[in-house]
């Protein structure tokens, strides 16, 4: 058995792997036998719209079973944590949650974001952990606490298909957000595109740095296989020929433990992605992981421009996820 949960245990050469699977899948699209016979329970604990729909078509067009369940909708809530006295809302432990559906199903994914209460417990990925420790089949990673990587390896197939495989300037760029928001889609971006080779610069206002760890594992990853890795405080520096713009919002461990905390409202203007800025690139791409707020992450004009490649972003989820499921039944 092998889980899926993060890229960070894969090589360049099965990052390859995985993202010539997908582009074979997306070139001859087609429903194919590789989970024939299998179901896989899709198991969401957060609302969903890109990662819902393109893995039960993932299931059905690998010729499988998808079994969607949300708990404390469609099935009982789920206490993670051990040692816990159930005598308060929590109805089933995930200690039997998992072990049953193991019975049941061949894979497990599962989607749970971070609660944004506690970093130095939260980065841990202590839901995502306990369906790991209790699965007996493998455990598929759609967004967790701390990591994204099924969106991550569809950014890699989107800059793959624009550029082909060669080392690119990736701008992994903050956003201003009227909330706080995790930081597993950056985290990930940052560590696919330095496993991938690319040279990352990540631009983000002073204090709101990615976590440390994280960061000192895109940099070994970055050296290892290439490319280079640099953090900077200025968004006009940070665009200059860039080929990829990524864009997104993320709170640092400072807002973990304070619902109410808010970016300050004047980085709004600072950050947003506009055209003068694109203008900076190297007639470089913009993507984002969806969904996003127009006119506070990215202007109307970048977002409906030709270098927008935010729907390929977004159909690349079925056909990496079709490439990542495909690979663990070989």
């Amino acid at each position: 058995m092998k889980h899926f949960l993060s890229t960070g245990h894969l090589s360049l050469s099965q990052i390859e792997e995985l993202l010539d699977a997908a582009m074979a899948f997306k070139a001859n699209r087609r429903v194919t036998n590789e989970l024939a016979g299998r179901s896989v329970a899709l198991v969401f604990l957060n609302p969903s719209l890109r990662t819902r729909a393109s893995m039960q078509i993932a299931v059905y067009e690998l010729g499988g079973n998808p079994v969607l369940i949300e708990p404390g909708s469609t099935s009982w809530s789920i206490e993670y944590q051990d040692g816990v006295v159930m005598d308060g809302g929590k109805t089933e432990h995930i200690a039997e949650f998992v072990r049953v559906l193991s019975r049941y199903v061949s894979a497990i994914g599962v989607r749970t974001f971070a609660e944004l209460k506690d970093w130095a417990h939260e980065r841990t990925d202590p839901v995502l952990s306990a369906f790991a420790k209790y699965a007996t089949v493998p455990v598929i990673n759609l967004e967790s606490a701390m990591h994204h990587p099924c969106q991550a390896m569809a950014d890699m197939l989107t800059i793959r298909e624009r550029f082909v495989p060669e080392k690119k300037r990736v701008l992994l760029t903050w956003a201003w957000h009227p909330k706080a928001l995790p930081m597993a889609v950056p985290n990930s971006f940052a560590l696919a595109a330095a496993q991938s080779g690319h040279d990352i610069t990540i631009a983000n206002p002073e204090g709101y740095d990615l976590d440390d760890e994280l960061i000192s594992q895109v940099q070994r990853c970055a050296e290892s296989a290439g490319g280079s890795c640099r953090t900077v405080t200025e968004p006009e520096i940070a665009f200059e020929e860039a080929d990829v713009v990524y864009a997104k919002s993320w709170a640092p461990a400072a807002f973990y433990g304070q619902p109410d905390a808010a970016h300050a409202s004047e980085l709004r203007d600072q950050w947003m992605v506009t055209a003068d800025r694109m203008a900076r690139t190297a007639n470089g791409i913009f993507m984002h992981c969806l969904p996003v707020r127009r006119n506070v992450i990215v202007t109307d004009e970048v977002l409906d421009s030709p270098n927008s490649l935010v729907i390929d972003e977004a159909e690349n989820r079925l056909h990496v996820q079709k490439a990542i499921l495909a690979s663990l039944f070989k």
